[in-house]
Order: structure tokens, then C-alpha cells, then sequence
């Protein structure tokens, strides 16, 4: 009975250690910097930034897109940098297209 119990406690040892190893390497799904970024894409869109701003909107929606589609495909950490990127680009958008219209004259709501 010994001889059964010991090589099984063993393996149970050896495959929870791997599966701690495993899952300690994994990523982070980005889910905070994907949420950030599309609302900062929304606002940027809201104060009509395609037009203002084309190209910090353009460079904007680009970073979105490709962080979007690694994100599907399930790599996290270059999706994190172009979500984190897409933000950036889109809050300089929104910030320029106001600065823009408020010295023009037109209001921004």
C-alpha cells in the first residue's frame, strides 16, 4: 500500500507545483487600460476630434485597433502597451480639438 501512496502523493506534489509555476507566468488580462482607452477613444469622438485633430485621432484609433485585435489573439502585454498608447494619442486629440474650438469661439459642451 506504501509503494502505491508515496509515488501518488509525488506526482500530485510535482503536478500542483507546475500548474503554481504555470499560472504565475501568465499575464494579466488588460482589462483596466482596454476600458481607458475606449473611453478616451469615446471622448476624443464626442468633441468631434477626426476633425480637429486628425492626426493624434488617426495615430489614436490605429493603437486601438491593433490592441484590440492582440487582445483577441490573447496577447495581453503588446495589447496593454497599444490600449495604454491609444488613450494617450486619444487625450491629446480631445485636449487639442478643445483647445481649438475654445479659441475659435466654439463651445464644447
Amino acid at each position: 500500500m506504501r509503494e502505491i501512496v508515496v509515488p501518488t502523493l509525488f506526482r500530485l506534489a510535482t503536478s500542483l507545483c507546475f500548474l503554481f509555476f504555470i499560472s504565475g507566468c501568465t499575464t494579466p488580462v488588460p482589462l483596466l487600460e482596454y476600458s481607458l482607452a475606449r473611453s478616451a477613444i469615446d471622448s476624443a469622438k464626442n468633441v468631434e476630434a477626426v476633425k480637429y485633430s486628425p492626426s493624434h485621432w488617426h495615430q489614436a484609433s490605429e493603437y486601438y485597433r491593433t490592441a484590440t485585435l492582440l487582445y483577441k489573439d490573447g496577447r495581453y502585454e503588446e495589447a496593454k502597451e497599444n490600449f495604454l498608447q491609444a488613450k494617450a494619442f486619444a487625450e491629446k486629440a480631445e485636449n487639442l480639438t478643445r483647445l481649438k474650438r475654445f479659441k475659435s469661439g466654439d463651445v464644447v459642451q
